[in-house]
């Protein structure tokens, strides 16, 4: 059997072969194919059929507040026998903030395409149950997104979470500002 940087790289040259508008970078081992929303599916499908990705183990998003396309949605395929990935990174505009459900290629896709819609806003058309899936049902905002308090924002809910911004000052994960070592910010260093 070839080693996985063969296969990957294999299966990525089959891809941009079929599909020139696929772009390809690879660093430090890792190879990142770069695909429109409009071809996301059908190259996912071929993923899958053509070239034997039959798992989708992660999807993530980044937001590029400030830049445009602001966000970018990645995709994490595998090969389930050989264990070879492909990372597929997919713009999106913020105007839009949709990309086609892969639901319907791999079902592993339902949960992890609500936790993007729940916490970044991106939609994903023709997702059979795209809601909320960590945030209460009408809350109006997407809590990773860069332009989002790190404090929060207040609710009219009370009883159901805090009516008040959240008490991040002094929580466990708040580092100290300032020019001090990594081992001083820390905090448990507080003691």
């Amino acid at each position: 059997m070839a080693d996985l940087t063969t296969l990957q790289n294999d299966a990525a040259a089959r891809i941009c072969e079929r599909y020139p508008q696929v772009s390809r970078k690879e660093f430090r081992g890792d190879i990142t194919l770069t695909i429109a929303a409009e071809d996301l599916v059908e190259v996912m499908t071929y993923a899958k059929e053509g070239c034997g990705f039959d798992m989708l183990t992660c999807v993530s998003s980044v937001d590029n507040l400030g830049e445009e396309p602001r966000f970018e949605v990645n995709y994490t395929i595998t090969q389930a026998e050989t264990g070879a990935n492909l990372l597929v990174r997919c713009p999106v505009s913020e105007s839009e903030c949709s990309v086609p459900s892969l639901v319907p290629i791999w079902r592993s896709a339902n949960w992890l395409e609500r936790e993007q819609y729940d916490l970044m806003g991106i939609e994903f058309a023709g997702h059979p149950d795209l809601r909320r899936i960590m945030m209460w049902d009408g809350y109006p905002y997407h809590p990773l997104r860069k332009d989002f308090p790190v404090a929060g924002k207040p609710t009219e809910l009370p009883g159901v979470a805090f009516t008040e911004k959240a008490p991040t000052a002094g929580g466990p994960f708040t580092t100290r500002p300032g020019v001090l070592t990594a081992s001083e910010r820390e905090p448990r260093a507080r003691g």
